[in-house]
């Protein structure tokens, strides 16, 4: 049986945004670079659709299947919204960072989309 590493790939980053969503940091990522809240939220949400998109890119026959796994992303980066303010009393939900989401998950479907035309 061929694994495929890509899907696993996918649910690791899907795990860790939602624990790095939810964890307490208390001095930011602590690399000594402060990078910008929502330019953070935009490049995490491209990585998680770029690998979502690679894990299911032998079926990716349509736009169709594109545009169900951007929404599936997006609704997950709204749930993990909604547990900051709920779970959480050192994090916010912040509808600018669902904005922020749905741009890394618009450049990610928007590039597969154009390979995907490219391709046939």
């Amino acid at each position: 049986m061929e694994r495929n590493y890509l899907f696993y790939i996918s649910v690791f980053l899907t795990i860790a945004i939602a624990v790095g969503s939810l964890i307490y940091l208390q001095k930011g990522l602590g690399i000594g670079v402060q990078i910008p809240d929502k330019i953070l939220h935009a490049f995490g949400y491209f990585l998680l659709t770029t690998s979502w998109l690679l894990a299911f890119k032998q079926k990716l026959n349509g736009l169709k299947l594109i545009i169900l796994i951007a929404f599936i992303i997006f609704i997950y980066g709204i749930v993990i919204e909604i547990l900051q303010g709920v779970l959480t009393n050192y994090r916010q939900a912040d509808i600018y960072d669902a904005f922020a989401n749905l741009i890394g998950i618009a450049i990610a479907s928007l590039f597969f989309t154009i390979l995907l035309k490219k391709r046939k």
